[in-house]
């Protein structure tokens, strides 16, 4: 199988442009192509994760990507998929969280002897002429087919800031400078944008008389639509200081029995006979599939020690209810614990839960537990007289939610 066949057959491909002459270039390992990635956060998370793993899947098949940071981009801010205006970012901040993005990056991708380009288009849009922008790029652009973007659509309901509305332009503009400055000859992107995408082909096709492609890759959802990487109490994120490996561990080991073989084809390097396979699995086997799909995305993401690590921690607590130094864990110094520590206070400090409201009908509901008995009252409280014979308590929420309490 071809690497593109594989691609389709992995479920990773949405809309493309020309299918043939895409499909020519990536089997050739002729295709330089482009991610763009706006640095939102100081970290890239799980919506981020697919796009890297095609990166590094075509870079293996022979050809050469190139990650675009949105320093300038950021500046304004994507409206795709967004109800309400993004939050406006200083330059600091952008600065930062792209520094954060290239240590993550490199990850995934072999940058060394220029097998792979990172290149931030900041470099080219904030020294942008306003007049010349009007001239050069923006007559080559209808608002009447603009307007008719889904990314524009949604937004029109609660007001559309023309701010925003420049988005298209600097996107377009982007694929345009890569096609001229580094011969990018295609640039892949989620579903939701392909308008942005397609505005590039059709710039470069106006101003340079040539062909670039587009191809928009299949958005992550679940089994009930929506987009997989979100958490209770946020995204799920690949810094290890934001989501420890064993909570990245325990989310994808916790997927839905109906998500798992299709997160394993689109995410993993698993080879696609061994999950075809994995498709006649029923019931309890299942689990083993999810397991597989854990240490898999943990091991690309923290490494195979840290993969090991949280593998061995969710075994021994599933098994049976052991303590591993792996699980999250929140310590307080004895004398704290000793004063008193009431369950509700620890579900908040943990993180179980947002608020004191909700830890309080958690309890009430007899969602959890600690060291293994359910807790009944919200007024329990705890000091390490409690604590087990590994000097911990250890705090249950629902079925699948631990953390560990030490004192210091």
């Amino acid at each position: 199988m071809n690497t593109y066949e594989e691609l389709k057959a992995r479920g990773l491909i949405a809309q493309v442009t020309d299918e043939e002459l895409i499909k020519d270039l990536i089997n050739k390992g002729e295709a330089v192509f482009y991610i763009g990635f706006d640095p939102t956060a100081d970290s890239l998370h799980v919506g981020h994760f697919m796009a890297l793993c095609l990166m590094k899947r075509l870079q293996m098949a022979g050809n050469k990507p190139i990650a675009l940071l949105g320093g300038g981009t950021a500046m304004i801010g994507d409206p795709s998929g967004k109800t309400d205006m993004r939050k406006m970012m200083t330059k600091e901040t952008i600065d930062h969280n792209i520094e954060c993005f290239k240590k993550q990056m490199s990850r995934f991708i072999d940058f060394s002897d220029g097998k792979a380009l990172m290149v931030n288009n900041a470099d080219w849009l904030l020294d942008l002429n306003y007049i010349d922008v009007l001239r050069d790029v923006g007559a080559h652009f209808s608002v009447n087919r603009m307007l008719t973007a889904e990314c524009y659509k949604q937004r029109m309901e609660k007001g559309l800031t023309f701010l925003e509305f420049n988005y298209m332009i600097m996107q377009s503009y982007d694929f345009y400078r890569l096609y001229q400055d580094y011969g990018c000859n295609l640039q892949f992107g989620g579903d939701d944008q392909w308008s942005n995408m397609l505005g590039g082909t059709e710039l470069i096709r106006r101003k340079l008389g040539k062909d670039a492609s587009a191809m928009t890759i299949t958005l992550l959802l679940n089994s009930e639509g929506k987009k997989m990487g979100k958490t209770v109490s946020g995204a799920v994120w690949l810094d290890p200081e934001k989501t420890s490996p064993y909570e990245f561990y325990q989310y994808w080991r916790n997927v839905d029995d109906a998500d798992v073989i299709k997160c394993l084809k689109m995410l993993t390097f698993v080879p696609l006979e061994e999950i075809e396979e994995m498709e006649k699995w029923q019931g309890s086997e299942l689990n083993k599939a999810k397991e597989i799909l854990a240490y898999e995305l943990t091991n690309l993401v923290h490494g195979e020690e840290e993969a090991k690590k949280a593998q061995d921690a969710s075994r021994k607590i599933f098994a049976n209810g052991g303590i591993s130094g792996n699980i999250p864990t929140t310590t307080y110094s004895k004398d704290e614990i000793d004063a008193g520590k009431d369950i509700l206070t620890l579900l908040v400090d943990t993180g179980l839960a947002k608020s004191r409201g909700e830890a309080r009908r958690l309890v009430q509901q007899g969602g959890v537990s600690v060291n293994g008995e359910k807790v009944n009252a919200i007024e329990t409280s705890f000091t390490t007289s409690e604590f087990n014979e590994d000097g911990v308590l250890l705090i249950k929420k629902g079925k699948k939610a631990f953390h560990q309490i030490k004192a210091d």
